[in-house]
């Protein structure tokens, strides 16, 4: 028993002793914390007076739940964007600093996620758990670090890769009035990166809900989600969470980008993202300038799109692809934003609306898309057939044009035009219905050289798709030589078209050829 009670004893010595030696090793360090106060706050933007020393882009802790971020930091008042919580914020309400600037998660486990524009997810998969997170406003790679575009980026769309082509690390620009089909083409090209080893991030801006779902649907029944990451604002949240959605869906980008990998970002699209900035700057009072933007409207985008490049092998030889899409009124391409973004960008694909009521879909108007690095990305095999095919078709819809006034026609004018007619319904391509590389130069060779020319116009869907399966069983070989980049010698073009004609044929041609 007296072993017990010493023992006892012995250990209470201990804890008292080890008690006693950590209080007397504490020393209290006194701190000042300061805490300012909103002094008024409109339509999710708010003046705050009393802190001091604040960064710009610093988050802030406004009330029990509120949110902002530090846009204007003045000398003696502070204008910051709400971002959650708005609804709990009112004049006087206490705000604190947070000693970091606005950043979000990066990582693989934001793949097949949808999260808003601070990284928090939407889905109602979980929480997202991450070692890394990157500020939103980072400064874009050095010109030095940055190598020439020379990879493509196959859209798997037949007019966009022949005529428009993209590269890795290139931006190109999607613009056209509402309900053109601008999202449909970027999200032909997330799908046709299925099996490529490229990630894909897509940032809605101020869109509605329903629409933001039926997107992820999309992905999802296309099983492209897997290696999307999803980011979102929509029209309902307050407009500070506009205008940091793509900045945080450029840093989730730039994680895998600085990896080495080769990345794909959708910006869909930045006409919002301008008109939330212009409402955000008009209520910090900030001078208005052309149609009421604030001074510095080139610089929020250029500054985001810079970003997008292909980096040298020391930093990685990753890429990031950037294709903005922005919002045209009444074919306007002379309008204040689309003129900016179409100077910053290396390119841009106008999808006229005249096309889409005609039908013709993806209603890319080729005579005013244009491509400044992807010529120099394409796939050898293209050259030999889309530099024709785009000499082609501007003649026909110049004869086009002109043969509507109801002018006799000589025979070589209507022969233009009628291969005219037949290019532009071979370009025709369907939604979610991508085609390799291989596919459609095989195509767009027979259709270079007139296999197609006997056939009525009406019936080239059909036709087309009956030469791609005897094409995809006979010439496989051939594929991966497109695929690999090489060029196509006359003895495979020679093949191809022997098995295009065929395919057309009827059986006693075809026992004929045998």
């Amino acid at each position: 028993m007296s072993d017990g009670s010493d023992i006892l004893s012995k250990t209470l010595s201990r804890a008292v002793g080890a008690v006693t030696t950590a209080a007397s090793d504490f020393k209290f360090r006194p701190g000042i914390e300061r805490f300012g106060s909103v002094i008024s706050i409109d339509s999710g933007v708010a003046r705050i007076k009393g802190l001091s020393n604040v960064m710009s882009d610093e988050l802030l802790d406004i009330g029990p739940t509120a949110t902002a971020m530090a846009l204007d930091v003045g000398q003696s008042m502070l204008g910051a964007v709400l971002l959650e919580g708005t609804e709990t914020v009112q004049a006087g309400s206490e705000a604190r600093r947070t000693g970091r600037v606005a950043d979000v998660p990066v990582g693989e486990r934001l793949l097949g996620r949808v999260v808003d524009a601070l990284g928090a997810p939407m889905d109602g998969h979980g929480p997202i758990r991450t070692d890394i997170r990157l500020p939103v406003e980072r400064p874009a790679p050095a010109i030095m670090d940055r190598d020439p575009v020379e990879v493509p980026l196959q859209t798997g769309i037949k007019v966009i890769d022949a005529l428009i082509p993209v590269g890795r690390g290139q931006r190109e620009l999607i613009l056209g009035d509402r309900q053109t089909g601008k999202t449909a083409i970027a999200l032909d090209t997330i799908i046709n990166q299925r099996g490529r080893d490229l990630v894909c991030v897509y940032c809605a801006i101020g869109k509605r809900a329903s629409s933001i779902s039926k997107v992820v649907q999309e992905l999802r029944d296309h099983h492209a989600l897997e290696y999307t990451t999803v980011v979102v604002s929509t029209e309902e949240d307050a407009a500070g969470m506009q205008f940091l959605a793509p900045y945080a869906a450029t840093s989730m980008a730039e994680h895998f980008m600085e990896q080495g990998r080769d990345t794909l970002i959708i910006y869909d699209d930045l006409t919002r993202h301008a008109r939330a900035y212009r409402e955000l700057a008009l209520l910090l009072r900030r001078p208005p300038g052309r149609e009421a933007f604030p001074g510095d409207i080139f610089y929020i985008h250029s500054r985001l799109l810079e970003r997008s490049t292909h980096l040298k092998e020391e930093r990685g030889g990753g890429s990031l692809t950037a294709l903005p899409i922005v919002e045209t009124e009444a074919q306007n391409l002379s309008a204040y934003i689309p003129t900016n973004l179409i100077s910053i960008t290396d390119g841009q694909i106008y999808l006229s609306p005249i096309l889409f009521r005609k039908g013709i879909l993806p209603a890319v108007d080729v005579g005013k898309s244009v491509s400044r690095v992807g010529g120099k990305t394409q796939l050898k095999a293209y050259r030999a057939v889309a530099g024709d095919l785009r000499l082609t078709y501007s003649q026909f819809e110049e004869l086009e044009a002109f043969s509507r006034f109801g002018t006799r026609l000589d025979d070589d004018t209507r022969n233009k035009i009628e291969r005219g007619r037949r290019v532009r319904e071979v370009l025709k391509q369907p939604r979610s219905s991508p085609l390799t590389a291989a596919q459609q130069v095989f195509i767009l060779l027979a259709l270079d050289k007139g296999v197609f020319d006997d056939r009525p116009v009406e019936t080239l869907a059909a036709a087309q798709q009956t030469v791609l399966d005897r094409l995809d069983e006979s010439l496989g070989e051939l594929a991966g030589t497109v695929t690999r980049g090489r060029d196509l010698s006359e003895g495979d073009r020679d093949r191809i078209l022997v098995e295009a004609r065929a395919a057309l044929s009827g059986p006693e041609d075809r026992d004929a050829d045998a």
